[in-house]
């Protein structure tokens, strides 16, 4: 988008190595013009890594293991972050109760990226205020006012 997210996106490439993650492919610049970076994938990433506790906004993706679904929405949970979040599963239980306990605006579900105008898009926590697209983007521009008024000589007073 611009030379300087270009370049928080490679400092954050950099900061992943240099923590000790395994940088199985990318994490270099695409061609001389512009400012794109191949597709990066880390892997042996940590909960406590920078790439791993940030919102990097950049083609990164971290793996990282877990052993069971539990830990998998704790972990998930306990970022400050919730913009987006993505789970693959063949299991349409496991997919229904992960995306239902996990604290994000957009779920998508063996899918990435997928938007749509009339699918609100916002974050939960640090990741943003409001909701884009859909009917409740239009909550930012209304002012809500609530009136109540007694009516006498009714059987409810």
């Amino acid at each position: 988008v611009s030379k300087k997210q270009y370049e928080r996106v490679l400092s954050y490439i950099e900061k992943g190595k240099k923590e000790g993650a395994t940088l199985l492919t990318g994490g270099e610049p695409y061609g001389k013009k512009g400012y794109f970076i191949h597709p990066t994938i880390f892997t042996n990433v940590h909960d406590d890594m920078t790439i791993a506790k940030e919102e990097i906004f950049g083609p990164v993706i971290s793996v990282l293991k877990f052993k069971s679904v539990d830990e998998v929405i704790e972990r998930a949970n306990s970022s400050k972050y919730g913009l987006v979040a993505g789970v693959m599963t063949k299991n349409i239980d496991v997919a229904n109760r992960v995306s239902r306990s996990i604290k994000a605006g957009t779920i998508w579900i063996n899918c990435y990226f997928a938007f749509d105008t009339d699918l609100p898009f916002g974050g939960y926590k640090m990741s943003g205020f409001g909701k884009d697209n859909g009917m409740e983007s239009l909550y930012g521009f209304m002012h809500i006012k609530s009136v109540a008024t007694p009516l006498y000589n009714s059987p409810w007073l």
